[in-house]
C-alpha cells in the first residue's frame, strides 16, 4: 500500500515527546507523562466540540470567568478535563486556570515538580456559531522550597519548560515546542488509537539576536 495512504513507521506526538526524552540522560520522565495526560484531555476537548451539537453543549453555563466572560457549557467541560487529567499525571504540583480565580493546587500524594497555566477553550464565545476555537498551555517547574505557592506560578516567560496551543476547527491540530524547535501534529480521528500526527509541514523557527520566529 502506498506510504501516502498509510504510513506504518508515521511519527506521531508521543514519539517525537519520547525521542527528545532520550536525548536528555538525566530526564525522569515526568514531562513526558504530563505531555501525554495533557494530550488526553486535548482529544477529549476535541471530541466534545464535536459532539456538542448533539450533546447539547451550546449554551451559557450560567457563571463568568476571571475576565468578566460568561462561561459556556463546554468551558465547564473542557476545564475539568484539563484539571482532572493533569492531576492524575503525578507530575503537577499547581494548575494556573483562566476559568477559575484562584490558583488549583494538586493533592499532596498526587504531587510532581511541574505547574501548568492554560486557558482550557480559548475563544468560547465563538462556539455557538461554530467558528475555529482552541487550548492554550505553558509549563513551568517548581523553583521555591516547600508547597507549592504562587510565585512558582509567576515566573519570567524565559522559565517556561514547554509550551503549545491545540486549534479545534475541520481538524484538531497541536503545537508544540520543549525549547528545541516547533512542530506541529494533526489528530487522525479514524484510526483506531486516534493519536496526533507529525503533519509534515515542520514549523520552521528562525533564532536571530535571540528572538523566535515562527514562519
Amino acid at each position: 500500500m502506498s506510504r501516502n495512504t498509510f504510513d506504518t513507521d508515521c511519527q506521531t506526538l508521543t514519539r517525537h515527546v519520547l525521542e527528545g526524552q532520550k536525548k536528555h540522560p538525566e530526564a525522569t520522565g515526568d514531562l513526558t507523562q504530563l505531555l501525554s495526560s495533557l494530550l488526553t484531555a486535548i482529544k477529549e476537548v476535541s471530541s466534545a466540540v464535536r459532539m456538542a451539537g448533539i450533546a447539547r453543549l451550546y449554551g451559557i453555563a450560567g457563571s463568568t470567568n476571571v475576565q468578566g466572560e460568561e462561561v459556556k457549557k463546554l468551558d465547564v467541560l473542557a476545564n475539568e478535563a484539563f484539571i482532572n487529567m493533569l492531576k492524575s499525571s503525578y507530575s503537577t504540583c499547581m494548575l494556573v486556570s483562566e476559568e477559575d480565580e484562584n490558583v488549583i493546587e494538586v493533592e499532596t500524594e498526587k504531587q510532581g515538580k511541574y505547574i501548568v497555566c492554560f486557558d482550557p477553550l480559548d475563544g468560547s464565545s465563538n462556539i455557538d456559531c461554530l467558528v475555529s476555537i482552541g487550548s492554550i498551555f505553558s509549563i513551568l517547574k517548581k523553583t521555591s522550597d516547600g508547597p507549592p505557592n504562587i510565585k512558582d506560578a509567576l515566573q519570567s516567560g524565559r522559565n517556561i519548560v514547554a509550551a503549545g496551543y491545540a486549534l479545534y476547527g475541520s481538524a484538531t491540530m497541536v503545537v508544540l515546542s520543549t525549547g528545541d524547535g516547533v512542530n506541529g501534529f494533526m489528530l487522525d480521528p479514524v484510526r483506531t488509537r486516534k493519536d496526533l500526527y507529525y503533519n509534515g509541514n515542520p514549523m520552521l523557527c528562525l533564532k536571530t539576536l535571540n528572538r523566535l520566529c515562527i514562519v
